[in-house]
């Protein structure tokens, strides 16, 4: 399982939300480049970066301070990038630009159909956010839920070809409350009935490194953390460790 540090970027700077909320922000940092270059130092092979005001606003806000961190990192750090990818050509330019992987969230809720037919060409590299707000699909940054239930919407892209998932547990994004194990396993059920080839990412809760091993005991792709890295309640070098030796103590 990997562990991909969260880079959610706000006005240029590096930041953190509770639950998505856009009014309970904590700045974690000025400089989200050497942010990315920090946590590739501390061993991480991947990146989870979020433009929140391209989320929000549905428009390309931050993107030339992640192409930057693209470019420098480029080959050495596998970089999926997320926030207001609302279209094929969004999917396309970013992927031209060297991301490893681009995430679409509403996009795949209000136009699925459009996800289907970017996945002919880049299946691998296009992952589906879930960001579940009470069982249904929310979107537009968190801003709105949909009606949308989570389970179908799973299914029904994992149908249309899609292959790589991330789920946030929205309730508990930013919260340092641990996560819901039972619910990791729903998901994971979920997808294994669908009978497609697709793999899960969970994000949203993650608080200690008890949680990371407990995590690593199921079939997920990876996990991804944000506020426990910043506020040092996980240290990445020594999570990495634990997920090497199995050791969570």
């Amino acid at each position: 399982m990997d562990l991909l540090p969260a880079i959610d970027i706000r006005g240029g700077k590096c930041v953190q939300l509770q639950q998505g909320d856009y009014a309970r922000e904590t700045v974690y940092g000025v400089d989200p480049v050497a942010m990315a270059q920090h946590w590739h130092a501390q061993g991480a092979s991947r990146l989870h970066i979020v433009d929140l005001d391209a989320a929000k606003e549905g428009r390309p806000v931050n993107d030339a301070v992640i192409r930057r961190i693209v470019n420098l990192l480029r080959g050495e750090v596998s970089i999926q990038v997320a926030g207001g990818v609302r279209d094929h050509n969004a999917i396309h330019r970013w992927i031209e630009s060297g991301a490893d992987r681009v995430v679409v969230g509403t996009l795949a809720v209000q136009q699925p159909d459009v996800v289907e037919k970017a996945m002919e060409k880049h299946q691998q590299k296009i992952a589906v956010a879930v960001d579940a707000k009470g069982g249904k699909a929310a979107v537009k940054g968190w801003l709105e839920t949909s009606d949308t239930p989570v389970d179908p919407f799973i299914a029904d892209m994992a149908r249309r070809g899609v292959r790589h998932f991330i789920y946030t547990d929205t309730s508990r994004d930013g919260m340092l409350q641990h996560l819901d194990f039972g619910l990791v396993r729903h998901l994971l059920q979920v997808l294994a009935e669908t009978g497609a080839p697709a793999s899960l990412i969970y994000s949203g809760g993650v608080t200690s490194i008890e949680d990371v091993i407990a995590l690593a005991q199921h079939p997920l792709e990876g996990a991804i953390i944000g506020t426990a890295l910043y506020d040092g309640r996980i240290d990445l070098e020594v999570a990495l460790t634990a997920l090497a030796t199995g050791d969570g103590t």
